[in-house]
């Protein structure tokens, strides 16, 4: 398994009236948890677009536990917990401090750039099978 945590602190914009974030904006940051964990492996996603490879969302839900507020520090735990094959699983977790927020997961797969399915480049599935032997 892979582990990688990012930090956010929620700003003014994400929130409601009431100072609370807004649902959808949790999306992002579990986006910044997913291109984090890949840039930690060695794979910026800036890099596979370069190589001409997108990984679209499949599929994302969120479920939501306590609400983040305004100015909050948060720390986003990212997971994947299996070697992707055609599709990569990644899990979340959101925390202000020791106390869980938010999870979530979401599925992607890689395409080209006409947007047709393709089995990952060479380099990724090197550095995915390094890191899962160990």
């Amino acid at each position: 398994m892979i582990v990688s945590r990012s930090q956010v602190t929620v700003r003014y914009a994400e929130t409601d009236m009431m100072g609370i974030v807004y649902h959808a904006n949790y999306l992002p940051w579990f986006e910044i948890g997913r291109t984090t964990l890949l840039k930690e492996l060695g794979l910026p996603y800036r890099q596979l677009e370069a190589e001409g490879y997108r990984l679209p969302v499949l599929e994302i839900s969120a479920k939501y536990s306590r609400p983040a507020l305004y100015d909050d520090v948060l720390t986003i735990v990212t997971y994947l917990r299996e070697k992707p094959l055609l599709r990569i699983h990644l899990d979340y977790e959101v925390f202000r401090g020791e106390e869980l927020l938010a999870t979530g997961q979401s599925a992607h797969a890689f395409i080209d750039l006409q947007g047709r399915p393709v089995r990952p480049p060479a380099n990724v599935v090197a550095v995915m099978t390094a890191a899962f032997k160990a």
